[in-house]
This record gives structure tokens, C-alpha cells and sequence, in this order.
């Protein structure tokens, strides 16, 4: 059955023209994924040169109760 399905089949040869597929799509999204990552990483750095050097406080542990 399978075969005789198929069997006067002929694939269509398709051509890209860029007027009716468009042409641009994949373009802007290739350009909205290159701004994300260079506003991701300037985001990034902001916060790293926000928090700095900085070291918590941490009170020392206390060993009198060990026993």
C-alpha cells in the first residue's frame, strides 16, 4: 500500500526569492540576541563593579560550648 502511494509522486524544486519569503526576519533576530548579550554582559559588569571589594563582617565562631 505504501508504495503505490507514492508511487506518480514528484517533488517540487523550490526557490527562495527573497520578495515573496522576505528577507529581514532572521536579520533582526540575529540582531536582538547580539544587543541582549552586550546588555546582559554591561549588566553584569555594573553589578560586579557595584558590589566591589567589599567583605561581610562575620563574628568569630564561638568554641566555649564544644565540650
Amino acid at each position: 500500500m505504501g508504495e503505490d502511494l507514492f508511487q506518480d509522486y514528484v517533488p517540487e524544486i523550490l526557490t527562495y526569492d527573497e520578495k515573496i519569503d522576505g528577507s529581514y526576519e532572521h536579520k533582526i533576530r540575529d540582531e536582538h540576541l547580539k544587543t541582549k548579550e552586550k546588555l546582559l554582559d554591561k549588566i553584569r559588569k555594573a553589578k560586579a563593579n557595584a558590589k566591589g571589594n567589599k567583605t561581610t563582617y562575620r563574628q568569630p565562631i564561638r568554641t566555649e560550648n564544644e565540650k
